[in-house]
């Protein structure tokens, strides 16, 4: 369907996916609710939307983790628009660290933004939708919600119960008759944004980006291409795509190669780091960023031959089982 006019609600929208997803509807003529906490990265993201097709904008600050003001935020979207067609739960923390060294109060605010940010955006969208009649949900998980890593325990677990809550909602709806209201879940590889940068810190060692990297954009593309055709989940990136194919069939040599690739890949031999809070809570200063500098597309020769070692290995499982 045409996405023009529609008005679209993106969380997380002052950096990353968020403010890639912003735009990207902006672009389709839309009328775009920018919410995070950073009002004045917002005000920016605002500005870069408006230089398509003179789009229209609506910059809230929120903080997610708030029942009260994700409320508030879908109150502004309809008292100003009268609709919401699109809402996009993007807003998202992490921390990285041995397990028994990430303080608590962390891995309780990564749960509290990236899950209860989650539900409250959820509740506050599909109230509006059910109202009017229709609507898109769309909550942003990730590949890690279906192949664990060590060091991110916080962040997996919360991308696991948001593609859970995805299903559940999906069910809800069925059950109610409702056909014209969607929920559909995107699962992004690993992708270059901030996020590595901005996150809490206790392993001692710089973070990367894990390659192969994947654009903002093509995140972005993936959500717009749900809003004008709903699907229930959708795996954004080839190599993605490929982890959660062998996580199926070869559960355990996926597990052990995510183990050395985390090692090897996302965590610097050369640069040390102190432990930090990163952006847990309080914002990252500056005006925002949608990239993070790690780069589009890189695939390296030993990813690919890990991959292709995995991907063997499931076909040699299937054949065992025949």
């Amino acid at each position: 369907m045409g996405l023009r006019n529609s008005v679209v609600v993106v969380t997380g929208a002052s950096s990353g996916i968020g403010r890639a997803t912003a735009k990207a509807f902006a672009k389709e003529g839309c009328t775009v609710v920018l919410a995070a906490r950073r009002e004045h990265a917002l005000r920016a993201a605002a500005g870069e939307c408006e230089r398509y097709r003179g789009a229209r904008t609506l910059v809230v600050p929120t903080d997610v983790t708030d029942n009260q003001e994700v409320a508030w935020l879908a109150h502004r979207a309809l008292e100003e628009f009268g609709r919401i067609d699109v809402w996009v739960n993007s807003a998202a923390v992490t921390v990285f660290g041995p397990f028994q060294e990430v303080p608590l109060r962390d891995l309780r605010t990564v749960l509290d933004v990236n899950v209860l940010g989650t539900v409250h955006g959820a509740r506050s969208a599909l109230r509006a939708m059910r109202e009017q009649g229709h609507g898109t949900l769309v909550n942003v998980s990730s590949v890690v919600g279906q192949v664990s890593q060590p060091y991110t325990h916080a962040y997996g677990m919360s991308k696991t119960a948001v593609r859970s809550l995805g299903g559940s909602l999906r069910q809800e709806l069925r059950l109610a008759g409702e056909k014209t209201v969607h929920v559909c879940t995107v699962l992004p590889a690993t992708i270059d944004t901030p996020l590595f940068q901005q996150g809490a810190n206790y392993t001692g060692h710089r973070v990367r980006a894990m390659p192969p990297v994947y654009s903002p954009e093509r995140v972005a593309k993936a959500i717009v291409g749900l809003a004008q055709r709903p699907r229930r989940e959708v795996v954004v990136g080839p190599a993605g795509r490929s982890l959660v194919r062998d996580a199926r069939c070869a559960p355990g040599r996926t597990e052990r190669l995510m183990a050395r690739q985390f090692a090897r890949r996302h965590l610097s031999r050369k640069h040390t780091a102190a432990p930090s809070h990163g952006n847990l809570y309080t914002p990252a200063p500056g005006a925002g960023e949608v990239h993070g500098g790690w780069g589009g597309r890189r695939r390296t020769a030993l990813r690919r031959a890990a991959l292709a070692g995995a991907a063997l290995a499931c076909v040699a499982a299937a054949a065992r089982r025949k």
